[in-house]
């Protein structure tokens, strides 16, 4: 079923959306929310949220992208969870090494200033980001959007955990150079 004709189920109120949405894209929020909170049935019941915030924002909202739409719900909720057992002393996943791999070339948000910079921050991000050549480009987001492991990223691009390892460091300097460039102040 195509997207459109999903997100119309969605909108005529229909059952059957949330049926083919989880046929659609159980996998994809699945891994999603796993490689954050590495806890199967953690993870299952964020996809199951995830089709429940879908259910209650459509209508009114209409996404152009399905995937990103689910995939955004997925890791909000996802990293909700994660926050709530950390806080807890109970947590584990990869989010916490990757946001702290990321500390050092985006600014935290400390100020209403800042807050209020972020739409500037992302835009930079994607320039930087489109700017690499593909294969870097989907390293870096299997990282620190998806937040797979290094394990995983170097058995999906068949290279060494290594290479891979070497190759975010590279991208995290260059990304810090370029958003110095572009006078984000970190």
């Amino acid at each position: 079923m195509k997207d459109h004709e999903i997100i119309g189920l969605y909108w005529e109120r229909k059952e059957n959306a949330i049926s083919a949405t989880a046929e659609k894209y159980g996998k994809y929020c699945y891994s999603i929310s796993y490689n954050i909170l590495h806890n199967n049935e953690d993870a299952e019941e964020c996809v199951n949220d995830t089709y429940l915030r879908a259910w209650k924002s459509m209508p009114p909202q209409r996404p152009k992208l399905l995937s990103a739409y689910l995939g955004k719900i997925t890791r909000n909720l996802s990293l909700n969870r994660f926050k709530h057992y950390t806080a807890k002393k109970r947590g584990h996943g990869q989010a916490q090494l990757v946001l702290s791999e990321l500390e050092d070339c985006i600014p935290t948000k400390t100020s209403l200033e800042q807050i209020v910079e972020e739409k500037i921050l992302v835009s930079s991000i994607n320039h930087f980001l489109y700017a690499l050549p593909e294969q870097k480009r989907n390293i870096f987001i299997c990282r620190y959007w998806y937040l797979f492991s290094i394990r995983d990223i170097a058995e999906k691009y068949k290279m060494s955990e290594n290479k891979i390892t070497t190759l975010l460091f590279r991208m995290r300097k260059k990304l810090k150079l370029h958003l110095e460039k572009e006078g984000i102040s970190l």
